[in-house]
């Protein structure tokens, strides 16, 4: 009997020294990932790439990792079109490029800050690698990864992509440049190496990874979904009685469908004029929040056919977002059938978060489909619809049940699967796979669908 007390408390005593041997191992390895985020937007931009990246390097700060942000001086702020070359905020140094932003409306404009950008970037590789471990490169510029395949070259220094966009099947969908152009041989050629090179790629949407995948078969097991997200702590469902967003702008008596964001070439607004259309003789008011190329084609278009169920507003800030997000009945998504698989549209997790429907504008194969099915908080509508997209509308304006029920149904499935904490937790384990294949055993992502 002693002897098998003895045998069972070592053996006991053997599996907690390992259990802690293992924890002090995976809090040691999270503390040493020393990373710096390499991207063109960051706030006070209001870029949704750059706040989503604000959100995400705060989180990961908390959970140890030493982050330092490479970004450039702001082009889309608010109050000041310069920031301070080098702060700090939650303990995160963030370091600006001395390029100035030219011309941020025009694409030309974009273009060359793209490129000034990218050089500054190239620069700041020469610093980084000496105390950095690891890079994540974003694809805001569309070619800025290049810069992870260059630190790995110069100083192999280990990289991680994020692709929000594709390119330059982008540029092809929405006939920028022609599919046999040369430059989009070279550009799928180095896009190639990059991926073959980096240690992880993130990707926003299953469809994206089939896309990659086309491209380059070898890298597909390096590939990982990570969607993007909303924070459910700050955009909070507001009653319209109760919002004064809602009173500014005389929404509360009407039914308000909103579009927030960018109105861009990948986003389709005939199928959304086509449903006003239809309903322009109805209470129900369509009011657009943000910028974009196709924004003023849609006001122009508006005025021409006499239209006065629009109401356009800029950007608004971030402390506004969660008034105006809110001071709707149905939320707005449309993707543009020509750039389905290459682009996620953000817009959509804020919206979820918001508490309110939504009708997605899509293709009919899109992914989006099975995602707001699996909410069960809204409706899809193929590029075109607009009839059907006028009578999902006149739905929800004679049952408003039944579009609080599908409000509290996204947010539900937001905060279970795309939040701030969740999304933060996904991308470490990729950075300590990049790092620490060999030292630490991470649980396998599984791809969220």
């Amino acid at each position: 009997m002693r002897l098998n007390k003895w045998i069972n408390q070592s053996f006991l005593q053997s599996i907690s020294s390992q259990l802690n041997t293992k924890n002090k191992s995976t809090i040691k390895t999270q503390k040493s990932i020393k990373l710096s985020v390499v991207t063109q937007f960051f706030p006070p931009d209001y870029a949704a790439t750059g706040q989503l990246l604000e959100e995400l390097v705060k989180q990961l700060g908390k959970r140890g990792v030493d982050i330092e942000v490479f970004t450039s001086q702001p082009g889309y702020a608010f109050r000041s079109h310069t920031a301070s070359a080098v702060e700090w905020a939650d303990q995160i140094r963030i370091q600006r490029s001395r390029t100035a932003q030219l011309w941020p409306g025009r694409i030309r404009g974009k273009a060359v800050n793209g490129v000034l950008y990218t050089l500054r970037a190239t620069l700041y590789l020469l610093k980084a690698w000496r105390y950095k471990n690891i890079l994540l490169v974003t694809t805001a510029p569309p070619f800025l990864p290049i810069i992870g395949y260059l630190g790995y070259l110069l100083f192999r220094l280990p990289y991680v992509c994020v692709l929000y966009d594709l390119y330059p099947d982008i540029a092809i969908a929405l006939g920028v440049i022609s599919k046999g152009n040369w430059l989009v041989r070279l550009w799928r050629g180095i896009n190639k190496q990059v991926w073959l090179k980096a240690k992880g790629i993130i990707v926003l949407s299953p469809a994206m990874k089939q896309h990659v995948v086309v491209h380059c078969q070898e890298v597909a097991k390096k590939i990982s979904i990570i969607h993007s997200w909303a924070n459910p702590e700050e955009i909070v469902p507001i009653a319209k009685r109760e919002n004064w967003f809602a009173w500014k702008y005389s929404l509360v008596h009407k039914f308000t469908v909103l579009y927030s964001g960018n109105m861009g070439r990948c986003h389709d607004i005939d199928t959304i004029l086509e449903a006003a259309k239809q309903l322009q003789d109805e209470s129900i008011k369509f009011v657009c929040i943000g910028g974009g190329t196709k924004r003023d084609e849609l006001i122009t278009r508006v005025n021409r056919l006499g239209l006065n169920n629009f109401t356009f507003l800029p950007y608004q800030e971030k402390q506004v977002l969660p008034y105006s997000l809110t001071a709707c009945d149905l939320s707005l998504v449309s993707v543009d059938a020509t750039t389905e698989g290459l682009i996620v549209p953000s817009k959509l997790y804020s919206a979820l978060a918001s508490g309110r429907p939504i009708a997605v504008i899509c293709s009919e194969t899109s992914y989006l489909k099975e995602m707001i099915a699996s909410a069960n908080c809204g409706g899809t509508f193929n590029n075109g619809d607009g009839q059907g997209l006028a009578q999902f509308i006149r739905f929800l304006n004679r049952d408003p049940q039944i579009g609080e029920q599908m409000g509290k149904a996204g947010r539900q499935y937001l905060r279970s699967h795309f939040t701030p904490k969740v999304i933060s937790q996904q991308y470490l384990s990729v950075l300590e796979k990049a790092l620490f294949s060999d030292e630490v055993k991470t649980i396998p992502q599984s791809d969220i669908k």
